[in-house]
């Protein structure tokens, strides 16, 4: 079975642009996320939308590769979000040919979350984007059932961004993954990870932004997880790990991630 495979930014965080183009390119990628916004003060950003000569290169290396930007990154919903000045960051997306923005809910009034996660995929789909939240067990939004509702009441076309790390650790369930509108499934992000709850918000966060295992490496029920997922959804692999990247570089953890996921794939649809 064929899905396409992209990298997540945060795999290789370390690399600009179009250094992880072409990076993922010549691991075999079909595709990768961009992060444009930064997430945390430790971790970088790459906001092409004010500098156009990155933005240049960075189309200029998706020309040469062949390869095409899945999504773009990350919006945190937070009370003081204004969708309306995100307009920038959605133009550079819409002129790098992407597909989808990320988006994280940070706004404990949920009525409030939802009106702006709706206003921002108005926003999003007069450029051809589609919004799609993801969930994290730390925040307001701590599981697929909240996910849901929230984005239920938000607006008929935004995404749930469902990662299979995040998926085991607020025990959603898969019974539930399996019924989850098809719509509201546009990709999904993999990876694995031991398990071993319960877990501090610092564990969640280390594991979350800086150190997580190859599918097949950890405890996580990805054949489980992948079963419950349509068969043709995309993938975004997002796998960083801190400690291999010191020793090795990202380019070979790129490598590393895109050969240890295909293998799991292949063993998963031959089963």
């Amino acid at each position: 079975m064929s899905r396409l495979l992209s990298l997540a930014h945060l795999t290789a965080i370390e690399l600009a642009p179009p250094e992880l183009i072409r990076a993922a390119a010549e691991a075999g990628f079909d595709a990768v996320g961009l992060r444009l916004i930064a997430v945390t003060d430790t971790s970088p950003g790459y906001p092409l939308m004010a500098d156009p000569a990155m933005r240049r290169a960075t189309c200029a290396a998706l020309r040469e590769t062949g390869l095409r930007v899945h999504d773009i990154e990350f919006v945190k919903l937070t009370p003081e979000t204004d969708p309306a000045g995100l307009q920038s960051f959605l133009d550079a997306g819409a002129e790098l040919g992407a597909s989808e923005v990320i988006t994280a809910p940070y706004d404990p009034d949920l009525s409030r979350l939802a009106d702006r996660l709706g206003a921002l995929s108005e926003l999003a789909a007069a450029r051809g984007l589609g919004v799609s939240l993801e969930f994290f067990p730390w925040t307001v939004v701590p599981d697929l059932g909240a996910a849901l509702r929230l984005v239920e009441g938000a607006a008929p076309d935004v995404g749930i961004l469902v990662d299979s790390l995040h998926f085991d650790r607020s025990q959603s369930r898969l019974a539930d993954l399996r019924h989850i509108p098809s719509r509201r499934l546009r990709f999904a992000h993999l990876c694995d990870a031991l398990v071993a709850p319960p877990y501090s918000t610092q564990q969640l966060l280390h594991a979350g932004r800086a150190e997580r295992l190859l599918p097949g490496e950890g405890d996580i029920d990805l054949a489980g997880f992948l079963s419950a997922l349509p068969q043709d959804l995309p993938l975004a692999l997002e796998v960083p790990m801190t400690r291999r990247t010191a020793e090795l570089g990202p380019e070979a953890v790129i490598r590393h991630v895109f050969a240890a996921t295909s293998g799991f794939l292949a063993a998963q649809d031959s089963t």
